[in-house]
């Protein structure tokens, strides 16, 4: 019985270094450090079954890494292997990851891609030009448009009579509203 307890230890240890490992691969994975997180991931991997549900996801994320770092043959290996895990979610994933993985590239074409400055070029106030020159290039001044000026109005052309219709509509309203006053 102390044999079967000393191996349960051995594998709760194994385990726990495991997650550890694998927790600090997936840290190193979101920062960008995907290097580091091949080998946390690689040691996570030889701490864990590879059957069970963590070696499976250690695995995954083994091949992004992978793959994150140009070593595509190892990535489709290894999901290649993925795809005959135990694990129905874990054979899907890798069966997506390898389509993936094996789609052909595509050619970036130079109009898609954007230019990103050197900033090792800025000097210490922040210029990458000299100060005689601008950096968005020359500015020329566009002449601004005018808005066309209304033609001033003619008094003696307004009809400046009383209109009946407004004094109509008046006294419709007030009646309406003496109305509703009285019965409401």
């Amino acid at each position: 019985m102390s044999a079967e307890l000393q191996k349960i230890k051995q594998w709760s240890r194994k385990y726990k270094l495991a997650k550890i490992e694998f927790a600090s691969g997936l840290q190193l994975f979101e920062r960008g450090d995907y290097r580091r997180s091949v080998e946390h991931f690689e040691k996570a991997l030889a701490l864990a079954n590879w059957k069970t549900l963590l070696g499976g996801e250690i695995q995954t994320w083994l091949v992004s890494a992978y793959a994150a770092v140009d070593r595509a043959q190892e990535a489709i290996a290894l999901c290649e292997k993925l795809t005959l895990h135990p694990d129905l979610e874990t054979r899907k994933q890798a069966q997506r990851l390898l389509y993936i993985l094996k789609a052909p590239k595509l050619e970036a074409r130079p109009e898609w891609l954007s230019q990103i400055p050197d900033l090792g070029a800025i000097d210490e106030k922040g210029r990458d030009t000299p100060p005689s020159m601008s950096r968005y290039g020359q500015t020329s001044s566009k002449p601004q448009k005018q808005k066309p000026q209304p033609e001033p109005l003619d008094l003696s052309q307004v009809n400046t009579q009383d209109n009946r219709f407004l004094w109509v509509a008046l006294g419709a309203a007030t009646l309406v509203v003496g109305g509703l006053v009285l019965w409401g």
